[in-house]
């Protein structure tokens, strides 16, 4: 059976709190196996015998729907998706390695068009680079003394998709649990 990720959108913020073990249940109540969580912020690896993302997307969304009472958008990556994605390279090594930089992904249910990669080209500065590659949306933060604070509901209104960010760090661990 394919090992899945699925990444939640409004898991534990904006005064939604699920509890992870809550979480769990929720998707062994769907059929999938081997359910576990990845740290509190809407990680949920999984395995499951159907292989169609967009229609395991939209399963989990109404039962969680239902289930929890408010709309959870649902971005689902395979482990294997999720190695490629975690070595990809958007950006210039030495600016990967400064340790004043983060670097964040953005995982969208589909590529943005043409436009918005163009439109979100102009948001570049000093304190933000982006780059897109498939389905994922890649932002350079560089963390310097001015900068300004994060913000992706911008990024969201220029490409015109919903999204949701984890540091790379966090798909990394996730990469190495589940080579």
């Amino acid at each position: 059976m394919p090992k899945y990720v699925a990444f939640l959108r409004a898991i534990n913020v904006g005064g939604h709190t699920v509890k992870m073990d809550h979480l769990r249940t929720l998707f062994e109540a769907l059929g999938f196996a081997n359910v576990e969580t990845f740290i509190a912020s809407g990680n949920v690896i999984f395995d499951a015998r159907q292989t169609k993302t967009a229609q395991l997307e939209e399963k989990i969304e109404k039962h969680l729907h239902e289930k929890l009472g408010y709309p959870v958008t649902t971005f689902i990556r395979s482990t294997t998706e999720l190695a490629t994605i975690s070595n990809y390279k958007p950006f210039a090594e030495s600016e990967l390695t400064d340790n004043r930089n983060v670097l964040f992904i953005a995982f969208l249910n589909s590529s943005p068009s043409k436009e918005a990669k163009a439109n979100l080209l102009k948001l570049r500065d000093r304190f933000a680079d982006f780059h897109t590659n498939g389905r994922e949306l890649y932002w350079l933060r560089r963390r310097l003394d001015e900068a300004p604070p994060l913000a992706s509901a911008p990024l969201e209104k220029v490409l015109g998709l919903q999204m949701t960010f984890r540091n790379v760090n966090t798909i990394r661990k996730i990469v190495s649990k589940y080579p």
